[in-house]
């Protein structure tokens, strides 16, 4: 994986996300896109910057891995205790992610036929 995440890394991530199968690859591209608009060409963004909504799709990133939180604490001048919250970008599940072919729509099954096929719908001639 290159040394920042491309729309076509995240896009094929969100895609290959087991929280994510079946979303479309324009839905995925799109929110891919969203999701590096905000990141840039960095892999952390401080958490205030983010909307109500955008912070949802953030939350669905982290349910598939592909996003994780971290926070800092700090002293102000006045002695309170300051916390800052980050997202980031976890590229070694990104990467993995990437890696791991699309499992085919169609559930495996141990018969050896799909209901899609439309020959087991055909009567036989008995």
């Amino acid at each position: 994986m290159s040394g920042i995440v491309t729309v076509d890394e995240l896009t094929q991530a969100i895609c290959n996300s087991p929280n994510n199968r079946g979303i479309q690859e324009m839905a995925a591209y799109d929110l891919a896109l969203h999701i590096l608009n905000f990141f840039g060409y960095s892999d952390r963004i401080i958490d205030n910057v983010l909307e109500p909504e955008d912070r949802d799709a953030f939350y669905m990133l982290e349910d598939a891995s592909i996003l994780t939180t971290e926070r800092e604490e700090t002293t102000l001048y006045d002695g309170r205790e300051w916390r800052i919250h980050y997202w980031l970008f976890r590229r070694e599940k990104i990467a993995d992610l990437i890696r791991n072919c699309k499992v085919d729509d169609k559930e495996d099954d141990s018969f050896g036929f799909s209901l899609d096929d439309e020959d087991i719908w055909q009567r036989s001639g008995n």
